[in-house]
Protein backbone atom coordinates (compact mmCIF):
# COMPACT_ATOMS: atom_id res chain seq x y z
CA UNK A 1 0.00 0.00 0.00
CA UNK A 2 1.16 3.48 -0.58
CA UNK A 3 1.20 6.01 2.01
CA UNK A 4 -1.10 8.66 1.85
CA UNK A 5 -1.07 11.74 3.48
CA UNK A 6 -4.27 14.62 4.32
CA UNK A 7 -1.94 17.09 4.87
CA UNK A 8 1.41 18.59 3.14
CA UNK A 9 4.39 18.51 5.63
CA UNK A 10 6.79 16.08 6.84
CA UNK A 11 5.87 15.29 9.81
CA UNK A 12 2.46 13.93 8.07
CA UNK A 13 4.24 12.15 5.35
CA UNK A 14 6.33 10.41 7.97
CA UNK A 15 3.96 9.36 10.13
CA UNK A 16 2.05 7.79 7.16
CA UNK A 17 5.09 6.13 5.87
CA UNK A 18 6.24 4.95 9.93
CA UNK A 19 1.86 3.81 9.57
CA UNK A 20 2.42 1.91 6.36
CA UNK A 21 5.94 -0.37 7.31
CA UNK A 22 7.79 1.46 4.38
CA UNK A 23 9.89 4.19 6.93
CA UNK A 24 11.88 1.96 9.36
CA UNK A 25 12.61 3.24 12.66
CA UNK A 26 15.93 3.06 11.82
CA UNK A 27 15.76 5.65 9.25
CA UNK A 28 13.06 7.93 10.64
CA UNK A 29 16.22 10.12 12.13
CA UNK A 30 17.60 10.45 8.99
CA UNK A 31 14.46 11.43 7.48
CA UNK A 32 13.62 13.52 9.84
CA UNK A 33 17.25 15.43 9.78
CA UNK A 34 17.06 15.57 5.37
CA UNK A 35 13.67 16.76 4.63
CA UNK A 36 12.76 15.96 1.10
CA UNK A 37 12.03 20.21 0.46
CA UNK A 38 15.72 20.62 0.64
CA UNK A 39 15.96 18.24 -2.35
CA UNK A 40 13.70 19.39 -4.80
CA UNK A 41 13.94 22.29 -7.12
CA UNK A 42 11.37 25.12 -7.81
CA UNK A 43 9.81 23.45 -10.66
CA UNK A 44 8.66 19.96 -10.84
CA UNK A 45 6.19 17.77 -12.37
CA UNK A 46 4.05 15.97 -10.04
CA UNK A 47 3.60 11.84 -10.59
CA UNK A 48 1.46 9.46 -9.80
CA UNK A 49 1.82 6.41 -7.18
CA UNK A 50 2.86 3.80 -9.98
CA UNK A 51 5.27 6.33 -11.41
CA UNK A 52 3.93 5.83 -15.24
CA UNK A 53 2.96 9.61 -15.92
CA UNK A 54 3.47 12.86 -14.69
CA UNK A 55 1.29 15.41 -14.09
CA UNK A 56 1.33 19.52 -14.58
CA UNK A 57 4.39 21.46 -13.90
CA UNK A 58 3.74 23.19 -10.83
CA UNK A 59 6.04 26.09 -9.95
CA UNK A 60 6.91 27.20 -6.10
CA UNK A 61 7.01 30.63 -7.00
CA UNK A 62 3.41 30.57 -8.18
CA UNK A 63 2.13 27.75 -6.56
CA UNK A 64 4.20 27.03 -2.84
CA UNK A 65 1.30 25.54 -1.78
CA UNK A 66 0.80 22.75 -4.40
CA UNK A 67 4.69 22.53 -4.58
CA UNK A 68 5.22 21.85 -0.77
CA UNK A 69 1.69 19.66 -1.36
CA UNK A 70 3.67 17.55 -3.98
CA UNK A 71 6.58 17.50 -1.81
CA UNK A 72 5.36 15.89 0.95
CA UNK A 73 2.83 13.52 -0.89
CA UNK A 74 4.15 10.10 -1.46
CA UNK A 75 4.80 10.32 -5.32
CA UNK A 76 7.43 10.51 -7.50
CA UNK A 77 8.73 14.17 -8.90
CA UNK A 78 10.07 14.75 -12.32
CA UNK A 79 12.66 17.00 -11.83
CA UNK A 80 14.48 17.16 -15.81
CA UNK A 81 13.07 15.68 -18.80
CA UNK A 82 15.29 15.02 -21.92
CA UNK A 83 18.37 15.03 -20.65
CA UNK A 84 17.92 18.64 -20.27
CA UNK A 85 16.92 19.48 -23.33
CA UNK A 86 13.45 20.38 -22.92
CA UNK A 87 13.12 23.92 -21.02
CA UNK A 88 9.17 24.40 -21.38
CA UNK A 89 6.53 24.32 -19.22
CA UNK A 90 4.69 21.57 -20.80
CA UNK A 91 5.66 17.87 -19.97
CA UNK A 92 9.07 16.89 -21.99
CA UNK A 93 9.26 13.84 -24.24
CA UNK A 94 10.64 11.20 -21.59
CA UNK A 95 11.59 12.00 -17.88
CA UNK A 96 15.15 12.22 -17.12
CA UNK A 97 15.65 12.86 -13.52
CA UNK A 98 13.07 12.74 -10.54
CA UNK A 99 13.02 13.02 -6.62
CA UNK A 100 11.63 9.20 -6.77
CA UNK A 101 8.22 8.18 -4.44
CA UNK A 102 9.30 8.48 -0.51
CA UNK A 103 7.85 4.88 0.06
CA UNK A 104 9.66 3.69 -2.36
CA UNK A 105 13.10 4.95 -1.23
CA UNK A 106 12.30 3.67 1.96
CA UNK A 107 11.66 0.57 1.10
CA UNK A 108 14.88 0.06 -1.02
CA UNK A 109 16.94 1.50 2.08
CA UNK A 110 15.19 -1.10 4.26
CA UNK A 111 16.35 -3.61 1.49
CA UNK A 112 20.01 -2.30 1.73
CA UNK A 113 20.26 -3.59 5.46
CA UNK A 114 22.61 -0.49 6.27
CA UNK A 115 24.96 -1.70 9.60
CA UNK A 116 27.13 1.01 10.87
CA UNK A 117 30.26 1.38 10.00
CA UNK A 118 29.30 0.58 6.36
CA UNK A 119 30.35 2.24 3.00
CA UNK A 120 27.98 2.74 0.60
CA UNK A 121 27.90 3.45 -3.25
CA UNK A 122 25.03 4.95 -4.92
CA UNK A 123 24.58 4.84 -8.58
CA UNK A 124 22.30 7.95 -9.75
CA UNK A 125 22.49 10.84 -7.32
CA UNK A 126 19.52 12.70 -8.98
CA UNK A 127 18.28 15.37 -6.14
CA UNK A 128 20.91 14.17 -3.71
CA UNK A 129 18.06 12.84 -1.29
CA UNK A 130 18.99 9.14 -1.04
CA UNK A 131 22.34 10.21 -0.71
CA UNK A 132 21.64 12.60 2.06
CA UNK A 133 19.86 10.39 4.27
CA UNK A 134 22.22 7.23 3.87
CA UNK A 135 25.14 10.26 4.98
CA UNK A 136 23.09 11.09 7.90
CA UNK A 137 23.02 7.43 8.95
CA UNK A 138 26.31 6.49 8.40
CA UNK A 139 27.94 9.85 8.87
CA UNK A 140 29.42 12.25 6.05
CA UNK A 141 33.24 10.39 6.37
CA UNK A 142 33.66 9.03 3.43
CA UNK A 143 31.12 6.24 4.23
CA UNK A 144 29.06 7.34 1.06
CA UNK A 145 30.15 7.87 -2.52
CA UNK A 146 27.51 8.87 -4.89
CA UNK A 147 27.72 8.85 -8.92
CA UNK A 148 25.95 10.90 -11.08
CA UNK A 149 25.97 10.98 -14.73
CA UNK A 150 24.22 14.42 -15.92
CA UNK A 151 26.78 17.23 -14.37
CA UNK A 152 24.17 20.21 -14.32
CA UNK A 153 22.20 16.83 -12.41
CA UNK A 154 25.23 16.82 -10.19
CA UNK A 155 25.85 20.34 -9.47
CA UNK A 156 22.35 20.92 -8.27
CA UNK A 157 22.31 17.70 -5.86
CA UNK A 158 25.70 19.28 -4.64
CA UNK A 159 23.82 22.20 -3.77
CA UNK A 160 20.82 21.12 -2.21
CA UNK A 161 23.57 18.36 0.27
CA UNK A 162 25.54 21.59 1.20
CA UNK A 163 21.71 23.30 2.44
CA UNK A 164 21.39 20.15 4.14
CA UNK A 165 24.75 20.45 5.96
CA UNK A 166 25.84 17.29 4.45
CA UNK A 167 28.73 16.05 2.59
CA UNK A 168 29.38 12.61 0.77
CA UNK A 169 31.33 12.09 -1.56
CA UNK A 170 29.67 12.89 -5.23
CA UNK A 171 31.39 11.74 -8.43
CA UNK A 172 30.25 12.96 -11.76
CA UNK A 173 30.88 10.05 -14.12
CA UNK A 174 29.40 6.62 -15.92
CA UNK A 175 27.49 4.83 -13.49
CA UNK A 176 28.56 1.87 -14.69
CA UNK A 177 32.20 2.21 -13.84
CA UNK A 178 31.17 3.03 -9.84
CA UNK A 179 33.92 4.35 -8.07
CA UNK A 180 36.94 2.02 -7.50
CA UNK A 181 38.66 4.50 -5.54
CA UNK A 182 36.45 4.70 -2.58
CA UNK A 183 35.81 0.77 -2.53
CA UNK A 184 35.50 -1.82 -1.51
CA UNK A 185 31.97 -1.07 -0.33
CA UNK A 186 29.61 -2.72 1.63
CA UNK A 187 26.55 -2.15 0.33
CA UNK A 188 25.63 -1.07 -3.80
CA UNK A 189 22.37 1.10 -4.34
CA UNK A 190 21.20 2.03 -8.05
CA UNK A 191 18.50 4.61 -8.37
CA UNK A 192 17.86 3.87 -12.05
CA UNK A 193 16.95 0.68 -13.44
CA UNK A 194 18.95 -1.92 -15.45
CA UNK A 195 18.58 -4.64 -17.70
CA UNK A 196 22.52 -5.88 -17.29
CA UNK A 197 24.56 -5.48 -13.87
CA UNK A 198 27.97 -3.99 -14.77
CA UNK A 199 30.78 -6.31 -13.45
CA UNK A 200 32.30 -3.07 -11.83
CA UNK A 201 29.54 -3.02 -9.21
CA UNK A 202 29.91 -6.42 -8.45
CA UNK A 203 33.72 -6.01 -8.44
CA UNK A 204 33.65 -3.08 -6.09
CA UNK A 205 31.40 -4.62 -3.58
CA UNK A 206 32.94 -6.61 -0.50
CA UNK A 207 31.96 -10.56 -0.35
CA UNK A 208 28.80 -10.74 1.43
CA UNK A 209 27.97 -7.87 0.25
CA UNK A 210 25.11 -6.39 -1.38
CA UNK A 211 23.65 -4.86 -4.22
CA UNK A 212 20.38 -3.45 -4.75
CA UNK A 213 19.11 -2.03 -7.73
CA UNK A 214 15.64 -1.52 -9.97
CA UNK A 215 15.50 -4.47 -12.73
CA UNK A 216 13.49 -4.47 -15.89
CA UNK A 217 13.54 -6.39 -19.28
CA UNK A 218 13.50 -4.64 -22.85
CA UNK A 219 9.68 -5.68 -22.96
CA UNK A 220 8.49 -4.17 -19.94
CA UNK A 221 7.75 -4.65 -16.31
CA UNK A 222 10.75 -4.12 -13.56
CA UNK A 223 11.38 -5.04 -9.86
CA UNK A 224 14.06 -4.39 -7.28
CA UNK A 225 16.43 -7.25 -7.08
CA UNK A 226 18.59 -7.58 -3.77
CA UNK A 227 21.60 -9.52 -5.28
CA UNK A 228 24.34 -10.62 -2.66
CA UNK A 229 28.16 -11.06 -4.26
CA UNK A 230 29.88 -14.54 -3.23
CA UNK A 231 33.44 -15.10 -2.83
CA UNK A 232 34.20 -16.00 -6.41
CA UNK A 233 32.49 -13.07 -7.74
CA UNK A 234 29.34 -14.00 -8.54
CA UNK A 235 26.35 -12.53 -7.61
CA UNK A 236 22.58 -13.88 -6.79
CA UNK A 237 19.60 -12.78 -4.85
CA UNK A 238 15.46 -12.60 -5.63
CA UNK A 239 13.68 -9.57 -6.73
CA UNK A 240 11.64 -7.88 -3.30
CA UNK A 241 9.33 -5.86 -4.78
CA UNK A 242 7.41 -4.14 -8.04
CA UNK A 243 9.11 -0.60 -8.84
CA UNK A 244 9.40 1.83 -11.92
CA UNK A 245 12.63 3.93 -12.40
CA UNK A 246 14.29 5.86 -14.92
CA UNK A 247 16.44 3.24 -17.04
CA UNK A 248 20.84 4.20 -16.41
CA UNK A 249 21.17 6.37 -19.52
CA UNK A 250 23.52 3.52 -21.20
CA UNK A 251 21.25 0.86 -21.44
CA UNK A 252 18.07 2.77 -22.44
CA UNK A 253 16.59 0.43 -25.62
CA UNK A 254 16.38 2.64 -28.95
CA UNK A 255 14.10 -0.13 -31.01
CA UNK A 256 13.56 0.40 -34.82
CA UNK A 257 10.14 2.58 -35.51
CA UNK A 258 7.16 0.82 -36.51
CA UNK A 259 7.72 1.76 -40.48
CA UNK A 260 10.92 0.04 -40.12
CA UNK A 261 9.25 -3.57 -40.17
CA UNK A 262 6.76 -2.65 -43.18
CA UNK A 263 9.00 -1.08 -45.49
CA UNK A 264 6.75 0.86 -47.30
CA UNK A 265 4.02 -2.27 -47.40
CA UNK A 266 0.44 -2.09 -47.60
CA UNK A 267 -1.54 -4.09 -44.59
CA UNK A 268 -1.06 -6.89 -43.85
CA UNK A 269 2.32 -6.78 -45.59
CA UNK A 270 3.50 -10.57 -45.10
CA UNK A 271 1.64 -10.99 -41.86
CA UNK A 272 -0.02 -14.41 -41.00
CA UNK A 273 -3.91 -14.08 -39.79
CA UNK A 274 -5.21 -16.01 -36.85
CA UNK A 275 -7.22 -15.40 -34.08
CA UNK A 276 -6.72 -15.60 -30.11
CA UNK A 277 -8.84 -16.25 -27.22
CA UNK A 278 -6.12 -14.54 -25.29
CA UNK A 279 -7.45 -11.04 -24.52
CA UNK A 280 -4.20 -8.26 -25.17
CA UNK A 281 -5.69 -6.79 -22.14
CA UNK A 282 -4.75 -9.93 -20.02
CA UNK A 283 -0.86 -9.44 -21.04
CA UNK A 284 -0.61 -5.63 -20.17
CA UNK A 285 0.12 -5.74 -16.43
CA UNK A 286 3.05 -4.90 -15.03
CA UNK A 287 4.06 -8.34 -13.58
CA UNK A 288 2.96 -9.91 -17.09
CA UNK A 289 5.26 -7.54 -19.15
CA UNK A 290 8.32 -8.93 -16.53
CA UNK A 291 7.23 -12.40 -17.07
CA UNK A 292 6.98 -12.24 -20.90
CA UNK A 293 10.33 -10.47 -21.14
CA UNK A 294 11.92 -12.75 -19.55
CA UNK A 295 10.66 -15.43 -22.01
CA UNK A 296 10.03 -13.34 -24.95
CA UNK A 297 13.94 -11.74 -25.14
CA UNK A 298 14.43 -9.12 -27.77
CA UNK A 299 10.92 -8.46 -27.83
CA UNK A 300 8.76 -4.86 -27.13
CA UNK A 301 5.66 -3.57 -27.41
CA UNK A 302 3.74 -0.16 -28.41
CA UNK A 303 0.07 0.31 -27.87
CA UNK A 304 -2.40 2.06 -31.16
CA UNK A 305 -5.71 3.66 -29.38
CA UNK A 306 -8.65 3.69 -31.36
CA UNK A 307 -12.50 4.82 -30.37
CA UNK A 308 -14.31 3.32 -27.63
CA UNK A 309 -11.69 1.20 -25.73
CA UNK A 310 -10.54 -0.73 -28.86
CA UNK A 311 -6.82 -1.00 -29.83
CA UNK A 312 -4.03 -2.71 -31.66
CA UNK A 313 -1.22 -4.27 -29.31
CA UNK A 314 2.44 -4.44 -31.42
CA UNK A 315 4.82 -6.70 -30.73
CA UNK A 316 8.45 -6.38 -32.59
CA UNK A 317 11.47 -8.08 -32.14
CA UNK A 318 14.24 -5.40 -31.44
CA UNK A 319 16.86 -7.48 -32.92
CA UNK A 320 15.76 -7.36 -36.44
CA UNK A 321 13.51 -5.61 -38.62
CA UNK A 322 11.85 -8.58 -39.58
CA UNK A 323 9.50 -10.52 -36.94
CA UNK A 324 5.79 -8.53 -35.71
CA UNK A 325 3.06 -9.47 -34.35
CA UNK A 326 -0.54 -7.77 -33.95
CA UNK A 327 -3.24 -8.33 -31.69
CA UNK A 328 -6.53 -6.44 -31.73
CA UNK A 329 -8.12 -5.70 -28.82
CA UNK A 330 -12.34 -5.12 -28.68
CA UNK A 331 -14.04 -4.79 -25.37
CA UNK A 332 -16.46 -7.17 -24.86
CA UNK A 333 -15.09 -9.53 -27.38
CA UNK A 334 -13.90 -13.26 -26.51
CA UNK A 335 -11.57 -13.76 -29.66
CA UNK A 336 -9.07 -11.46 -31.16
CA UNK A 337 -7.52 -10.95 -34.88
CA UNK A 338 -3.72 -11.76 -34.54
CA UNK A 339 -1.05 -10.96 -37.72
CA UNK A 340 2.20 -12.31 -37.47
CA UNK A 341 5.07 -12.05 -39.77
CA UNK A 342 8.70 -12.71 -39.95
CA UNK A 343 10.80 -15.72 -38.42
CA UNK A 344 9.81 -15.54 -35.10
CA UNK A 345 6.16 -15.63 -33.74
CA UNK A 346 5.54 -13.21 -31.34
CA UNK A 347 2.16 -13.68 -30.39
CA UNK A 348 2.52 -17.30 -30.27
CA UNK A 349 5.92 -16.62 -27.86
CA UNK A 350 3.59 -14.17 -25.99
CA UNK A 351 0.79 -16.79 -24.95
CA UNK A 352 3.26 -19.51 -24.23
CA UNK A 353 4.69 -17.07 -21.70
CA UNK A 354 1.47 -16.00 -20.61
CA UNK A 355 0.52 -19.97 -20.07
CA UNK A 356 3.65 -20.64 -18.19
CA UNK A 357 3.11 -18.21 -15.68
CA UNK A 358 -0.74 -19.30 -15.23
CA UNK A 359 0.57 -23.01 -14.87
CA UNK A 360 3.17 -22.11 -12.25
CA UNK A 361 0.75 -20.60 -10.02
CA UNK A 362 1.11 -16.85 -11.53
CA UNK A 363 4.13 -16.23 -9.29
CA UNK A 364 5.00 -12.44 -7.99
CA UNK A 365 8.18 -10.49 -8.37
CA UNK A 366 9.13 -12.44 -5.20
CA UNK A 367 9.32 -15.81 -6.29
CA UNK A 368 11.90 -14.56 -9.55
CA UNK A 369 15.62 -14.39 -9.00
CA UNK A 370 18.65 -13.42 -10.74
CA UNK A 371 22.27 -14.80 -10.53
CA UNK A 372 25.00 -13.02 -12.17
CA UNK A 373 27.75 -15.48 -13.06
CA UNK A 374 31.70 -15.08 -14.19
CA UNK A 375 31.52 -12.73 -17.72
CA UNK A 376 28.48 -10.91 -16.46
CA UNK A 377 26.35 -13.90 -17.47
CA UNK A 378 22.88 -13.00 -16.03
CA UNK A 379 20.56 -16.19 -15.42
CA UNK A 380 16.73 -15.31 -14.22
CA UNK A 381 15.32 -17.92 -11.96
CA UNK A 382 12.21 -18.83 -10.15
CA UNK A 383 12.39 -19.79 -6.73
CA UNK A 384 15.56 -21.27 -6.97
Amino acid sequence: MYARTEEAGPSELASALVASGALRPEWLPAFEAAPRELFVPDRIWPGIADGTRQTAMVDRAADPAGWRKAVYSDIPLTTQWDDGAHTGDSLGTRPSSSSSQPSMVCAMLADLHVRDGHKVLEIGTGTGWNAGLLSHRLGSSGRVVSVEYDPEVSRMAAGHLRAAGLSPLLITGDGRNGYASGGPYDRVIATCSIGEVPTAWIEQTAPGGLIVAPWGTTYGGEAIVRLTVREDGTASGHFTRSSAFMRLRQQRAEPPPHDAYFKGRAWPADGVRSTTTLSPAEVGGWLEQFVIGLRVPGAFWTVERYDEGAYTLWTYDADDTESWASADFEPGAREFEVVQAGPRRLWNETEAAYEWWVREGRPGFGRFGLTVGSGAAQTLWLDR
